[in-house]
This record gives structure tokens, sequence and C-alpha cells, in this order.
């Protein structure tokens, strides 16, 4: 059993830091900004509620995050009352939150200065994967790191890996949402095609679904994009915000994303459309306007 806290609320977070006192069995304290959220969660796990970040991160093995952006993320370790000031030395920062890679090696350097290690491992899976524990867990830092932290991570992980140093488990998420993207789309096209052909769409999906066009999207999605079904799920807030991130690292790194720059486009329609808070596969949405 360690001593974990867990930073950040949220469809994510609520429920990933129930797993680490459920399956994982540790002793767990939350900070979230809206303190009736820790307060629920307490309520319904257990465990401590801690009025700042700093105050969850004092004498903890571990400290997890799991936040909005890049600008939430400093907020809650370099900010005011932020965990950093309280880190023990030797404890690991491990954070789920999708951000850059740029500031996962900010990051790294301010942990690595204060005399404590730290481990960007953005997740996917989405909100049923939190909620069911298995969420992939792309993970950047230096092997002791990882080392330490991989067994409490795995309260809430099936797949766990480290991709190289600090900033790593970022990049790797990009390539996720990059594949994401394209994926979406081309599926909105399919099933948007299928339907002007006068097909019976859901037996078009049950056959191709066997074959080399299958994909996670199809399995999950394709039935409530079929009933344009779009109020749950990831958002396209969200994803876009992703997908910012992507383009931005793919200016530095050079990189050439033709088709995720269009599909981050036809997501802002999407959002003209009245779809901000709609699930990523509402991308069909925007074909049948």
């Amino acid at each position: 059993m360690a001593k974990v806290a867990f930073l950040g609320l949220g469809v994510m977070g609520f429920p990933m830091a129930g797993h680490l006192v459920k399956k994982g069995g540790h002793e767990v304290t939350v900070y979230n900004r809206t303190a009736a959220k820790a307060k629920a969660w307490a309520d319904q796990f257990g465990g401590r509620i801690a009025a700042t970040p700093a105050e969850a991160a004092q004498d903890q093995d571990f400290v997890m995050a799991c936040v909005g952006n890049d600008d939430d993320l400093r907020a809650v370790t370099t900010g005011a009352d932020g965990a950093f000031a309280a880190m023990a030395s030797g404890a690991v920062f491990v954070d789920h939150t999708t951000a850059s890679a740029e500031v996962a090696r900010e990051l790294d350097a301010a942990a690595t200065k204060a005399g404590f290690a730290f481990v960007d491992a953005p997740v996917s899976g989405g909100q049923a994967g939190a909620q069911n524990g298995v969420l992939t867990v792309m993970c950047g830092g230096s092997d002791a790191a990882y080392a330490k932290a991989e067994p409490v991570i795995a309260a809430y992980a099936r797949m766990c890996k480290l991709l190289g140093p600090a900033g790593s488990g970022q990049l790797t998420k990009m390539v996720n949402q990059i594949c994401i993207a394209g994926l979406v789309q081309g599926l909105s096209e399919g099933i948007h095609f299928a339907k002007r052909a006068g097909l019976d769409v859901n037996a078009v999906i049950d056959t191709i679904s066997k074959g080399a066009a299958q994909s996670w999207q199809m399995e999950n999605r394709h039935k409530t994009m079929i009933d344009g079904k779009y109020d749950f799920g990831f958002a396209v807030e969200w994803m876009r915000k992703d997908l910012s991130i992507c383009l931005a690292e793919s200016r530095r790194n050079g990189a050439s994303l033709p088709v995720t720059g269009l599909v981050d486009a036809f997501y802002a329609e999407v959002e003209k459309l009245g779809g901000r808070r709609w699930d990523t596969s509402s991308l069909l949405a925007r074909l049948e306007r």
C-alpha cells in the first residue's frame, strides 16, 4: 500500500482515484477545484480531502493528476499552493493530463531539480475505460520513475508502457489522436455513403467489421452514428484541444499532417452546429446537414 494523492476529479479522474482505493488498496487523498466533487468522491470511496494541491501532496509517495490542459497542469504543480512545493524527496508525480510534450519536459526538469521524479502518462480509453479500470497509459520518464509508478497505475490500466524520456507519453498520445481523427472521418464517410446508396447500413457494418476495415470506432460507435445520437462520449471540444496540441507539435518537428488539419476544421464545423459537447463520432452529423 502506498500513500497517493490525486489532483482533478473530472469524468476520468473521479473513477481513476476510486480504483486506487478499491483495486489498489492505497491510502488516497484527493484535491479538486470544486470542493463538492471532492466531497462526493470521499463519500463514495473514503479517503481524505485536501484544500489545495500542496496540501494533497504533503508526505505522499505518489501524486497523480488529471486536469484539463497545460495551464491547468501548471496551476496545480508550480502555481500558487501547487503540489511541487510540497513533494517529498524521492516521490513520483504522475501526470495523466493530455497536454503538450513541452510542458512535460518543463515539469520533469523542475521535478528533477527539486529531488523527485516526474512521469507524463496520458491515457486512452475514455470515460468507460476509466470507470472500468482498463485504460491504456502511455508514459514518458526515467526507467526508475516508471518502475516505481507502474504498479500504482495498474489499478486503472489494461496497458501501461514506457515509451521514452519525458514528453514521450504525450507524443504517443498525439499519435493516438491523429489516428483516431482519420478513422472517425473515414467511418463517417463510409456510413454516409452506405445510406445514400440505399444499403442496410447495419448489415454492411456487420460484414465489413469482420475484415480489414474493422476498428474500435466501428465496433463501438456505428450504432449510435447510424441513429444520429451523439450526446455522450469524448466531447468534440476536447478532441479539438488534443488536435491543436498535435498540430502545434507538428509545426515544431516538421511532420506533415494534412488529414489531421482537415478533420480539425471539420470538428470546428460540428461545433458551429451546436456540437461542442457531442461525441467525436459526430463528424457524420456534418455530412448529413
